[in-house]
């Protein structure tokens, strides 16, 4: 704080009670007047936490419109800026399937968010990688280069220091880094092929991404592994790397994929069995299996393969039975 009559005392981990007594000159509108004497914290925070009743007026609770002289003493239990306690580590468990002074590669768990954000300030994987090497305090975003959302599951490389990160953050840019996944699309695809479509912002849903004519470059190319009888799986290989890419991609071509809460769709009419198993599979059918690189360090081409998670060896088993 910068102002000298304002005292805190720890009340919590988190939390700090602080008093300010306003100055003679403070009269109007208590959240301007306190605004004014508590720069530090934004109006509409200080609005939040009258409303939440974290602030007292001489010792009563007072909306932001209450009149005030100058002289009453305030109280404000005060919480952190979830943006500013983000990036703090966390013991968050995630399978490491190989490390070494310059990178690691991770097999994210379906349900792991990767990065603080707007609905999940904590407990991420850039949590759990501060946690378990806390050298990575001193590389931009724990390292992280790319991510998953947070019910894909998959490998994901992570980088050890900022040369490291330079250099696969320009393998990505010039398209070398590969990226495989298997999917189980909805619908049956006879062929393999290639989707080169440009991926922004849904202009009619600012939460999702869609094919959009100003879009960014993409392009994902898929082959059929295995056919059912209304479903397919697929192996998608990314060439470009836009957000939701092979979702909405997918989705674009009228084989959204399965149990994808966002951009699924109606899967149209399914067996009592499967729709059970989709109910339970419950994240969208995408796994991150294979992951090939030039090590920055050693010059050496190298990859990685993470094997179908079991929910998704769950829901195949499933889908096969649907066809015999």
């Amino acid at each position: 704080m910068k102002h000298s009559d304002i005292e805190a005392e720890d009340y919590s981990e988190s939390d700090a009670l602080v008093r300010v007594t306003l100055p003679s000159n403070s009269g109007g509108r208590f959240d301007a007047a306190l605004a004014a004497v508590l720069s530090d914290y934004s109006r509409s925070r200080l609005v939040r936490w009258m409303d939440e009743g974290r602030v007292l007026l001489d010792g009563k609770p007072a909306s932001p419109k209450t009149r005030v002289w100058g002289g009453e003493v305030v109280e404000v239990m005060t919480e952190p800026d979830p943006e500013e306690v983000a990036y703090q580590p966390e013991p968050v468990e995630f399978p490491v399937v190989y490390e070494d002074t310059t990178l690691l590669v991770i097999d994210k768990p379906a349900g792991l968010v990767v990065h603080p954000a707007a609905g999940n300030w904590s407990g991420t994987l850039l949590n759990g990688l501060l946690y378990k090497y806390p050298d990575l305090a001193s590389v931009p975003r724990a390292g992280i280069v790319h991510r998953l959302d947070k019910d894909t599951s998959g490998l994901m490389v992570v980088a050890r220091n900022l040369k490291a990160q330079t250099d696969l953050v320009r393998q990505l840019q010039a398209r070398t880094v590969k990226r495989h996944y298997m999917a189980i699309a909805q619908g049956v695809l006879t062929r393999d092929g290639t989707i080169n479509a440009p991926i922004g912002r849904d202009p009619k849903n600012r939460l999702k991404m869609a094919v959009v004519e100003a879009g960014k470059p993409a392009i994902t190319h898929y082959s059929v592994v295995e056919s059912y009888p209304r479903h397919t799986l697929v192996e998608c290989r990314l060439e470009t790397g836009r957000t939701h890419q092979i979702r909405v991609h997918m989705a674009h071509l009228g084989h959204a994929l399965a149990a994808d809460p966002v951009y699924g769709g109606r899967p149209g009419s399914l067996s009592t069995e499967l729709k059970a198993a989709l109910v339970v599979f419950n994240r969208q059918a995408l796994h991150a299996a294979k992951l090939a690189l030039v090590h920055p360090e050693t010059g050496a081409q190298q990859q990685w393969e993470s094997p179908i998670p079991v929910d998704m060896l769950q829901l195949i088993a499933q889908l096969r039975k649907e066809a015999i």
